[in-house]
Parts: C-alpha cells; sequence; structure tokens
C-alpha cells in the first residue's frame, strides 16, 4: 500500500532538514546545494502524500455512512465517493511517478557530442544543423553552452562538435538525443533532385565533476602539438593544442579550439571524465537492463532513433513510433513536443518495470 512508503519519507525529510542546518554542509555550496535540490523534491512528493492520506480518511468516513440507517445521506455519499475514487486514482498514479528513483546527474550539465557519419558532406552539413538545433534549443530554456571543441570542414559542414550545455535538468532533457539522427533530402549539389539519406551520430554525457570520476594522474600521458585549422593551416605557432590519453580506458581526447594550453587541457579532462563516468554508467545499466525497459542509458548508440525528412517536412521518433510534420521548428530548435512524448513513455516504461 502506498501509505506504508509515509513513515520512511517522513524520516529521509527530518535527515535532509538536519544536513541543511549543518554549518560544514552549508560551506559546502555544491553539496548543500544538492541536499537542498533532495530536500525540494522530497517536500513536493510529502504534500502529494498529505493529500492523499486526507483523501483516504474521507473515503473512509464517507463508507462507513454507507453502513447506517439513514438512506437519504446514504445517496449523496454514493455521489461524493465516486469523485473520491476518481481522484484517489489519479493520486495514485501522480504518486508512482513521483516515486520512481531519480537519476541524480538528470539535473546537470551535459556534454553533447556531434558527429557526421555516412553520407560525406552532405553528413557533415547535417551535423552542423543538428549542432544549430541544439544551440537554439539551449537558448530557449535558457541554458548556457561552450564548444570544447569543433571541427569543420569546408562548405560550412561540420565534421566533430563537443559542447558544454549548462543549465537546470540539461542533461536530464537531452539525453534522449543520444543515437543515429537521419537525414533525408535533396542536397545542394544535387543536380538531378535524387533524395540522398546521410546520418550523423549524438553522444549526450552528464558532465562529470571531480568527485564523481577520480583520475590517476599516473594513468594519463599527455601531448602538445599545434593547433591546426581547416586545410591543414596551423593557427598559432606555439604548441597550445592537448591530447590526453587514458592509458587504462584507451580513451583519447584533443583539444585545440582555444589559444591557452591550460584552457585545452582542462577541457579536455571535462571531456575524458564525462566519457569515463558515461563508460562505468553503461556497465552498470547494463546490469539490470533486462529487469528494466528504458529509451535512454541502455539503449545502443548506434541505433537509429530519429529520420528528418525535407520533402515531406516530417520528423519521426522511431522509439515511440511518433511522426511530427513540424520539420522546420523542430530543427529551428523547438523540440518540447517530442522530449515532452519521449518522458511520457519513458515514465511508461519505468512504471511497467517496478
Amino acid at each position: 500500500m502506498l501509505l506504508d512508503k509515509l513513515p520512511e519519507l517522513k524520516r529521509k525529510f527530518k535527515e535532509l532538514e538536519d544536513q541543511l542546518s549543518d554549518p560544514e554542509l552549508m560551506a559546502n555550496n555544491r553539496a548543500y546545494a544538492k541536499i537542498a535540490r533532495e530536500h525540494n523534491e522530497l517536500s513536493h512528493i510529502l504534500k502529494v502524500f498529505h493529500k492523499y492520506e486526507e483523501l483516504m480518511v474521507s473515503i473512509d468516513e464517507d463508507e462507513s455512512i454507507l453502513h447506517g440507517e439513514d438512506d437519504e445521506l446514504k445517496e449523496i455519499v454514493r455521489e461524493e465517493l465516486d469523485g473520491l475514487h476518481e481522484q484517489r486514482a489519479q493520486l495514485e498514479e501522480d504518486l508512482k511517478i513521483l516515486l520512481i528513483p531519480t537519476d541524480p546527474v538528470d539535473s546537470g550539465a551535459a556534454i553533447l557530442e556531434i558527429r557526421a557519419g555516412a553520407g560525406g558532406d552532405e553528413a557533415a552539413l547535417f551535423a552542423m544543423d543538428l549542432v544549430r538545433m541544439y544551440m537554439r534549443y539551449a537558448e530557449n530554456n535558457n541554458w548556457k553552452y561552450e564548444f570544447i571543441t569543433h571541427s569543420e570542414i569546408g562548405g560550412g559542414g561540420t565534421k566533430e562538435a563537443i559542447i558544454q550545455v549548462t543549465g537546470e535538468n540539461a542533461y536530464g532533457t537531452l539525453k534522449f538525443e543520444s543515437g543515429v539522427h537521419r537525414v533525408q533530402r535533396i542536397p545542394q549539389t544535387e543536380s538531378s533532385g535524387r533524395i540522398h539519406t546521410s546520418a550523423a551520430t549524438v553522444a549526450v554525457l552528464p558532465e562529470a565533476e571531480e568527485v564523481d570520476i577520480e583520475i590517476n594522474a599516473g594513468d594519463l600521458r599527455i601531448d602538445t602539438f599545434r593547433a591546426s585549422g581547416a586545410g591543414g593551416q596551423h593557427v598559432n605557432k606555439t604548441e597550445s593544442a592537448i591530447r590526453i590519453t587514458h592509458m587504462p580506458s584507451g580513451m583519447v581526447v584533443s583539444c585545440q579550439d582555444e589559444s591557452s594550453q591550460h584552457k585545452n587541457k582542462d577541457k579536455a579532462m571535462k571531456v575524458l571524465r564525462a566519457r569515463l563516468l558515461a563508460a562505468e554508467r553503461e556497465k552498470q545499466d547494463s546490469q539490470v537492463a533486462a529487469m528494466r525497459k528504458t529509451l535512454v542509458s541502455t539503449g545502443d548508440r548506434s541505433a537509429k532513433i530519429r529520420t528528418y525528412n525535407y520533402p515531406q517536412g516530417r520528423v519521426t521518433d522511431h522509439r515511440i513510433n511518433l511522426t511530427l510534420y513540424r520539420l522546420e521548428e523542430i530543427t529551428n530548435g523547438d523540440l518540447s513536443e517530442l522530449h515532452e512524448k519521449l518522458v511520457a513513455a519513458e515514465m511508461v516504461n519505468r512504471l511497467e518495470s517496478l
């Protein structure tokens, strides 16, 4: 019964309140913000629980009247009970969703990696379209974004872009974008008007703090080299570009966008921490994948998740069989309807697996 969970939630809430009054925690801004966020979330859950508790008392009182002798009052109560039972069913659904454990990294920043896939120059142009789409989506959500690295090709295409997106629930929203995005359209260079299919891959990683992932300095090989621009020309004469190799995993991260070697190293380390955290989470997720269905985390990153069809003006998300004829709005950064549907489907999947 749902009410059986209430004492434990009240105990946890009191525990969090005590922590928030601890001077040591108050001195640690990051830790304090984390506890305060958890306290706020639990406060909302308890408000709904108390409403449910009061509703159950009303239902019990009305049902006791049905066992009395006042027929006129019984008729009134029966009508009232119908409405109360509907309210109870709705509150129970709300509570089930609220009690689904949240991923602690959802509320934080994200590292967004976009790479051109099959399709040559057209794939690179599509990758650039995705970069612009996410930049506009970030602006719509009042998030900040910063390029960690951006490798462009001639003609305005993108070979690879790695972007840090900072804002409330940035990762929790953008994580649904991981996978292969496919475009169907007539390239500008196609004289015969034939539709081409190209692809780009998107990987969304939770930004990892130093406390989340411990990296031994002895496990790193750091190389410096001269940053170069499109076509191979050197954009400066100093070795400011950084390449970091994590020896145990074999992961390699390069950054050359900044003129400062120190800044390039900081950015490269952000990406490395995010990739190591994602690898660790993927390993943990795979251990429970058989027990729960999900649209994210355990999904195959090589799987096609979405198609953008320009001749028909449609966008299809293959995970939930959703087609929207709003391609222009979506590619201009209006992803809200897509994400609302994806979040709803994810909730259904997780409720079924509870």
